[in-house]
């Protein structure tokens, strides 16, 4: 692995910056240059930040899609700052008639490569990994699509909500709580395959160690879905209809409240702890509904929501706040942990974005900086990677191969 100190100097396990001693980042001798946008390639790159990499996300004119999502502050949004934070930022038109080797020549640099192009746009750049390989053999590249490279489907445009949906997420949703189906309100596609695509570069980083070759990671959402799907067992056993193991949630003084485990452990444990009763009936499905609602009158009845609580952790089962989108910074788990770091809002303030959720023993992980405006660091990433003259980059510039916002 190439050795080289990013953005401070360390010396024995520590990091000097400013100064100051700190534990040493543990990926700060890498370089990732990000052509990816959205989400699931630029997850996987800031895990990778806060982890120490100098990350370098390259830009195209149009900008990254996020920069239009959630609230915006001096031309940063909460979405893009919270994927991009720490990052460096270089903006270059590809399709000008030398934008494409620029990217060649970053590419000679880097450690890793991340792009979630549809599958063929980076060989008809001439940016495909055989070409890039060729040039530099320790080049680790992780391609994310919605469905391969190489699959039948492989050309077919892919959001998470549609790997969502192909998945069978969605439809399982609504058959069990029988709504609807609807798209739920978390991108757990993009954020499967940035964990998943993560653990691969690490893993490709690590054999390269052995061997000092690089590798092309092929990362399909749709597969990653799938894979981390702790359900998928009853596909391939063929085992319908699926039985929820989730927990339920159930009326409670002071709001709902979900208690883990299925029904038949819940009315069990209610039942020879605490003596609720309930009728038999004439059927299994009657049976099994009177028990269910003896042990949602038996957590209603309870008038003080804290002696329920000590009730449950008495009989075995564990429970949760069922807490409202704003309520959910007040959990006290949160409140004492590093969940956010203040980072520079680019207006004389400052902005809070969530933490890489690592703590080490004797390591640093979490953001590093504030999300960079596009074509920010044009100059100081050419020089620093590709040791530009000021002149080389003017020429850049003028030609419109390099290019920047008004922000930058």
């Amino acid at each position: 692995m190439k050795t080289r100190a990013v953005p401070g100097l360390e010396l024995g396990g520590l990091a000097y910056h400013g100064g100051m001693r700190e534990p040493a980042r543990p990926l700060s001798d890498l370089r990732i240059l990000d052509l990816s946008r959205v989400m699931a390639g630029p997850y996987a790159s800031r895990l990778l930040c806060d982890l120490g990499a100098d990350v370098v996300k390259l830009e195209p004119p149009e900008g990254d899609i996020t920069r239009n999502w959630g609230e915006t502050r001096h031309g940063l949004s909460g979405f893009y700052t919270q994927q991009n934070a720490g990052k460096r930022n270089i903006c270059i038109d590809l399709k000008s008639a030398d934008g494409p080797e620029w990217v060649r020549r970053l590419a000679d640099r880097a450690d890793v490569l991340i792009e979630n192009f549809r599958p063929g746009v980076m060989a008809r750049l001439g940016l495909g990994y055989p070409a890039l390989r060729e040039r530099n053999p320790g080049l680790v590249m992780l391609s994310v699509s919605g469905f391969g490279q190489d699959g039948p489907e492989s050309q077919r445009q892919a959001y998470a909500p549609v790997i969502h949906a192909e998945a069978g997420y969605i439809a399982r949703h609504a058959q069990m709580d029988g709504n609807a189906a609807v798209d739920p309100i978390f991108s757990l596609a993009d954020s499967y395959s940035a964990l998943h695509g993560t653990i691969a570069l690490l893993s490709a980083l690590h054999l390269r160690e052995r061997t000092g070759r690089g590798q092309h990671v092929d990362l399909c959402m749709l597969r990653a879905m799938v894979a981390t799907d702790d359900y998928s067992h009853h596909l391939l056993d063929d085992e319908l209809p699926i039985e929820r193991l989730g927990g339920q949630v159930l009326e409670a003084a002071g709001g709902p409240i979900l208690i883990s485990g299925q029904w038949k452990l819940l009315w069990y444990l209610a039942k020879t702890h605490f003596g609720v009763r309930a009728e038999d009936g004439e059927s299994p499905e009657e049976k099994f509904a009177n028990r269910e609602t003896a042990v949602r009158a038996w957590v209603a009845a309870y008038e003080s929501r804290d002696e329920l609580k000590r009730d449950l952790e008495r009989c075995g089962l564990s429970w949760g706040d069922v807490r409202q989108t704003d309520e959910v910074l007040e959990s006290p788990t949160l409140k004492a942990l590093k969940l956010f770091a203040e980072v520079d809002d680019r207006g004389h303030g400052t902005r809070r974005v969530v933490q890489a959720p690592y703590e080490f023993s004797d390591a640093t992980s979490g953001a590093r900086g504030p999300a960079p405006h596009r074509g920010e660091h044009n100059a100081e990433i050419l020089r620093e990677w590709l040791s530009l003259s000021d002149a080389e980059i003017e020429s850049l510039e003028k030609s419109r191969t390099l290019l920047r916002d008004e922000y930058a």
